[in-house]
């Protein structure tokens, strides 16, 4: 939890401060004093009479006064004694707690640990850590690290589960002109985590008021409900959110007893749950700040982007880059192109991008933004490259992208990427309330990523044509472990999945009867072996009598193979569903192509059940396989959205039945009638 004490303290005892800065109690203090706290502030140091040139008290009980916050600086072993009796004596209902030696030292510290989260949770406190960094509120600078920025009404808060990364978070973010209005690091998260920060940000959200730049760095989801909660709930209040999430898991090392156990891992969790939620996805420092840094331009209201740059090679390597991650960069002709070149030197370019050369004047620029932004409605934003020639300064230049940028309706992006030889005139710039992007490529990919999220997913629940109490009823029968044929029917008929002919034939007389059901041609496939393929359990396209009895003779010699399934022959594109139960998160649906191209193309697209139809379609439309769904070559395409339909039963079928644990559907056949699935998996825990 987080309270007024925590936030906005009146009092504050640093416990364990010292003069010596090189050590936390000493930086942190310093910190403190040099941030300009206006509250109380007194030390406990047994050893000393005045730190830093505050009176410091030998114990809790010299203290002179009600205290709101207290942050500790001593040895582990020593921490829960002080805080029950701060709690006690002085009314301490705020804990920053930055000591190490707690859960992430082994057994005995995650006893300590739980004590002194019992100890603030008695009195109704508030704690952070153990084991951070401290926080930065604009009351006091409560960390003991550097650099310490000066905190901005409309910067960033930041919450980190790492101490030292948020150090070099901001690192990055600084040099950029990035600002912060608040930072968290939440350490062993005793009582207070990413989660329960989130949740404190939306529950006191004020617009016009409240950051609507929400940055968060996280190591372990505890709570990915909460975290959905909150972090949609804030982007729908019109906050915008990036995330990194840490220690992703190798899915190679995971159960593969079906396409889904293969591909399917707690890191897919996490990026459906970021998609559903909202959230900018990041995986690196320069990621983050720079996606962060795009948050503070107006949004863009189209994927169609001019750039005017007077470096060409730059100017590819970003087109290259926007191109490949979704974003447009159209070719300018005609009238437009034209006026573009009147207004540049001989030699210029101005297909898109605009290349004004090493010799174009800052007025020239001037004039090329504000064509873009005044007379091209097909532009929807303007990233200008301008950098030092080592000719001439450049202040000009950057004094008029700073006018336009003030000026134009449609957001600019800058780049000047001459943060070493143009340091002053950067300086310059970023003194005007603006942020930097000096690296292109990075710029590019921050882009993208933004363009490629998608906003907040309702929170209803398809269930039109599903069974629930058929679902219920299926699964309390069903056996642990990979269901039969029969079963795997009843659940997805329920679910309102079409399936196909087919029967069970344990005889040669069975086989004869379903035959003459279903007619040629038909597809036989063992009942028994988990992987069907590799045994050579599968024949399709069988259209005679004899060719069907042989194949089941050899069937039924396959070890573990009792009787066969005999399905109707279905022809189109083989498509792919699954899913697997990951603990906390719930089920990660995946979907792409089947048959042979699940793991073999490695392109499927990931979402969290339940799915509304708006995510599945964003699934589908993800795929790099997407042109062949579509339709491509003169081949045709298959149904999208009875494939989106599907995608979201399954999603509702897994709603209410947890007990599955891991599903396959490979192949469903479709074409653009009808898609239809032809064998799918399931196994059950309970």
């Amino acid at each position: 939890m987080m309270n007024e004490s925590l936030l906005n303290p009146q009092s504050i005892v640093v416990v364990g401060g010292s003069d010596d800065i090189s050590k936390p109690g000493g930086k942190l203090l310093k910190n403190i004093l040099d941030g300009g706290f206006q509250g109380e502030l007194s030390v406990i140091n047994p050893k000393k009479d005045t730190v830093q040139g505050i009176r410091c008290f030998k114990s809790v009980s010299e203290l002179p006064a009600k205290i709101d916050l207290a942050i500790l600086a001593i040895a582990a072993q020593h921490c829960v004694p002080a805080v029950k009796e701060l709690a006690k004596a002085k009314g301490t209902r705020a804990f920053i707690v930055i000591s190490a030696g707690f859960s992430e030292d082994g057994p005995e510290g995650a006893e300590l640990e739980e004590e002194l989260r019992k100890a603030v949770q008695e009195v109704d406190g508030a704690l952070i850590g153990p084991n951070c960094i401290g926080m930065l509120t604009p009351t006091y600078s409560g960390i003991f690290t550097s650099p310490v920025p000066k905190l901005d009404p409309k910067g960033c808060d930041f919450v980190s589960g790492s101490g030292s990364t948020a150090v070099f978070i901001l690192e990055s973010a600084l040099p950029k002109g990035l600002t912060f209005s608040s930072l968290v690091t939440v350490g062993n998260s005793a009582q207070t985590g990413i989660e329960e920060v989130l949740e404190y940000w939306d529950e006191t959200y004020t617009p016009g008021k409240s950051s609507n730049i929400k940055l968060i760095y996280v190591e372990n989801i505890k709570n990915p409900d909460k975290l959905l909660k909150h972090s949609s709930s804030l982007i729908r209040k019109g906050c915008r959110i990036a995330a990194i999430k840490s220690g992703i898991t190798d899915a190679g090392q995971r159960a593969t007893a079906s396409h889904t156990g293969a591909l399917a891992s707690s890191d897919s969790a996490v990026e459906a749950l970021f998609r559903k939620a909202g959230i900018v996805r990041c995986f690196g420092r320069e990621e983050l700040t720079t996606v962060a840094s795009v948050f503070n331009y107006p949004r863009l209201k189209g994927k169609n982007l001019a750039i005017i740059t007077h470096a060409g090679g730059a100017g590819v390597m970003l087109t290259d880059a926007l191109s490949g991650g979704g974003l447009n960069i159209p070719a300018i002709e005609g009238k437009a192109h034209d006026d573009i070149l009147n207004i540049l030197n001989p030699g210029s370019s101005a297909s898109n991008p605009i290349d004004i050369l090493a010799t174009g004047t800052a007025e020239q620029l001037g004039q090329v933004i504000e064509y873009c932004d005044t007379k091209m409605d097909n532009i929807h934003g303007m990233i200008v490259i301008f950098g030092s020639t080592g000719l001439s300064r450049v202040f000009d230049a950057y004094e008029m992208i700073d006018r336009k940028m003030k000026q134009c309706r449609k957001p600019v992006f800058p780049i000047l990427p001459s943060i070493s030889s143009a340091h002053e005139e950067v300086e310059f710039f970023l003194s005007h309330g603006h942020i930097n992007f000096p690296d292109e490529v990075v710029l590019a990919r921050a882009l993208t990523s933004i363009n490629q999220t998608p906003e907040p997913a309702s929170e209803e629940i398809f269930t039109e044509g599903i069974d629930i109490q058929a679902i219920r009823t299926a699964i309390k029968h069903a056996p642990e472990g990979f269901l039969d044929p029969t079963t795997n029917n009843e659940l997805l008929e329920a679910a309102g999945i079409p399936i196909v002919e087919e029967g069970i034939a344990t005889s040669k007389k069975e086989l004869i009867l379903l035959v003459k059901k279903l007619g040629f041609p038909l597809a036989l496939k063992v009942i028994g072996p988990v992987h069907k393929s590799d045994v050579g359990g599968v024949t399709l396209n069988i259209k005679s009598e004899t060719h069907l009895l042989s194949e089941y003779r050899r069937m039924r010699k396959i070890k573990g193979v009792k009787s066969v399934l005999v399905q109707k022959m279905q022809t189109g594109t083989e498509l792919f569903i699954g899913a697997k139960y990951e603990p906390s998160f719930g089920h990660v649906i995946l979907c792409g192509l089947g048959g042979i191209f699940v793991e073999s193309l490695g392109d499927t697209s990931y979402g969290l059940a339940p799915l509304t139809f708006e995510e599945a379609r964003s699934m589908v439309r993800s795929l790099k396989a997407y042109p062949v769904i579509k339709g491509a070559r003169g081949k045709e395409g298959i149904n999208e959205d009875k494939y989106v339909e599907i995608i979201v039963r399954l999603s509702t079928l897994l709603r209410y039945a947890t007990e599955i644990k891991e599903i396959d559907l490979n192949p469903l056949i479709g074409n653009k009638d009808e898609i239809i699935a032809v064998d799918g998996r399931i196994r059950v825990e309970k």
